[in-house]
């Protein structure tokens, strides 16, 4: 049997786990057992109080306790959720209250756009304190104005170029070492024969991703820095305004895809490591760091909390996020210090390097304010009708080359088309005199509409192509500019469309209006165009014009363009029409107050 029960002592049973009392002692009094076992009990008892006494003291857990509401970025939001638990359980107080922080993760573009009122959101969004992933949401947003800033950094992480495993390899030749002058390259639309025929770069939309943004900023420094013209910085906003991912969970699943043009995206060095550690793909991420130094996403702490103790508490939770433990959950969460050092989670095993790249200066406000506009802008739909000249001074040559006004013309028009997306609306007029009968000197080719939209079987911008290579000079035609001009512009401005950059492109030989039936004088047609034009519906005219010599000629074109707060360029040869559609685009970023333009 096992061992008895102590009430078997009872039985008069010797329990062999009791000593035996030695012989001719005396046997304990009950007074004198209960006695000792009494005191060892008030002596617990007592030092239970006094524990209970010096944890709570510690705790001040008077009333209801202050509720923290910390707001975090998602990326860095499982780090922030990790201290603010330590947290909770380090019995800080404030005001004499115990301070409990729950953390929420919502993206910093719908913190700072509810915040400031400055753009869509999801919901009303008021924490304590906040923890976006850049300051570059304090000054786009205009909170930095109204006195909110950071008090403190939680981590910091470095803007890097990204490729499959894979897809590095194969960019060995091509692109390396990595920069911000090889993305540029293979990402302007006016070089689509260059790097862009093996690289196909993915953008973070600036609009809504820091790390997007932060991509743009270094480029545009690196571009500036290096003499780069503006018409190559809108060559890539154009191009990349075509080939943005919603999110970097879809950049990364892009970036894994066999494709004929190796994909390289733009990302923060901590999505890589998430992406690698928590998808353990089996063609993992590459961080690429470009040779030029890079921006980094510093993670500001800013405190909004107005009520003096919920402000104390957010200060305590702010000490306990930049404590050395703090830090390191931080840094175990694929992110570096705010000067930039790195845990041991940043390896070549999760895609990354330990070493700290070096760092570019976040440009000041104004330029991340122009750069963002000029995103916006860029971002616009685009609607353009191409009015161009088939008179008989057409068929003239343009240049030493021999090919005519016509054919140089026809062959601009394929070229620029390049430059423009799918959804872009465009449609052609031709004019010369009398085109549909009496006095009406232009004629509708192709319909505005969608370059994608499928007329007769065949796309708009194959319609399009297809009527510009066939164009035609007509020997006896004269130039009947002023009447078709204004029928154009009168078209653009009743069918305006807020949402899309409307543009007439004059193309033309420049020797001004030669209409028979009379019709408007050149007089007449300026007065007409400053008195419809109208800034905000702005529909500005590009005007075109080979060979034009005159000066009375160049003159009268550029009042035209001048009327719209439009341009004017004068090319000698066709090699110039990539730069001069650029200049075109480029103009969108200040319109539509750009003032006129004479190239």
């Amino acid at each position: 049997m096992g061992g008895r029960h102590r009430t078997e002592e009872t039985d008069g049973e010797h329990d062999p786990y009791v000593p035996r009392r030695r012989r001719g002692s005396r046997p304990p009094s009950r007074g004198r057992v209960l006695a000792p076992l009494a005191g060892a009990v008030a002596v617990a008892v007592l030092c239970g109080v006094a524990a209970y006494v010096v944890v709570n003291k510690g705790r001040g857990c008077d009333g209801a306790p202050i509720g923290l509401s910390v707001v975090a970025s998602p990326d860095i939001e499982p780090a922030v959720a990790k201290v603010a638990q330590k947290f909770g359980q380090s019995g800080r107080t404030a005001g004499g209250k115990c301070v409990t922080a729950s953390v929420k993760a919502v993206q910093s573009a719908t913190v700072a756009n509810a915040m400031s009122g400055s753009g869509p959101t999801s919901g009303k969004v008021d924490p304590d304190l906040w923890v976006p992933d850049s300051s570059l949401w304090l000054t786009r947003s205009g909170l930095a104005g109204s006195g909110l800033k950071a008090s403190g950094s939680a981590a910091r992480s470095p803007v890097v170029l990204t490729a499959s495993k894979t897809g590095a390899e194969k960019l060995q030749a091509a692109f390396s070492p990595a920069s911000w002058t090889g993305l540029l390259n293979a990402a302007n639309a006016a070089n689509p024969d260059g790097l862009a025929r093996k690289v196909r770069v993915l953008a973070l939309d600036p609009a809504q991703n820091s790390a997007g943004l932060g991509a743009l900023l270094a480029g545009s420094a690196v571009l500036k820095a290096g003499g780069g013209g503006e018409e190559l910085l809108v060559g890539v906003l154009r191009q990349l305004s075509e080939s943005t991912v919603s999110s970097p969970d879809s950049l990364f699943a892009t970036l894994t895809k066999a494709a004929a043009r190796i994909p390289v995206g733009v990302a923060s060095e901590q999505s890589v490591w998430a992406f690698n550690t928590t998808s353990h793909p089996s063609n993992p991420a590459v961080a690429l760091y470009p040779e030029e130094g890079t921006i980094s996403l510093d993670y500001p702490i800013v405190i909004t909390a107005k009520d003096a103790a919920v402000r104390e508490a957010a200060e305590a939770f702010q000490t306990e996020l930049t404590s050395a433990a703090g830090r390191q959950i931080v840094q175990d969460h694929g992110f570096r210090t705010p000067q930039g050092k790195a845990g041991g989670a940043l390896s070549p095993e999760n895609g990354v390097k330990a070493d700290k790249p070096a760092e570019l200066a976040l440009p000041d406000g104004a330029a991340v304010a122009k750069l963002t506009q000029a995103w916006h802008q860029i971002k616009l739909g685009t609607r353009i009708l191409a009015l161009i000249d088939v008179s008989g001074t057409m068929g003239e040559p343009a240049d030493s080359t021999g090919v005519s006004r016509m054919r140089a013309i026809g062959n601009v028009a394929v070229e620029g088309l390049k430059l423009f997306p799918d959804k872009s609306e465009v449609g052609t007029w031709i004019f010369s005199d009398n085109l549909r009968g009496q006095g009406v000197d232009w004629k509708e080719i192709v319909p505005l509409g969608p370059l994608a939209q499928r007329i007769d079987g065949v796309t708009r911008r194959d319609r399009i192509a297809q009527e510009m290579r066939n164009v035609q000079a007509i020997p006896t035609g004269n130039t009947g500019l002023n009447d078709s001009l204004w029928a154009a512009y009168r078209k653009m401005t009743d069918e305006y469309q807020a949402d899309k950059v409307n543009t007439i492109i004059l193309f033309t030989d420049g020797v001004g209006n030669d209409d028979p039936n009379g019709g408007l004088s050149n007089k007449e047609i300026l007065a007409k165009l400053k008195s419809a034009y109208d800034p905000k519906r702005p529909v500005g005219i590009l005007i075109i014009s080979f060979n034009t010599e005159k000066g009375v000629d160049r003159a009268q074109m550029s009042a035209i363009a001048k009327a719209t707060g439009g341009a004017a360029y004068f090319p000698q040869t066709v090699l110039e029409i990539r730069e001069i559609f650029l200049k075109g685009i480029a103009r969108r970023l200040c319109a539509p107050s750009c003032g006129s333009a004479q190239r």
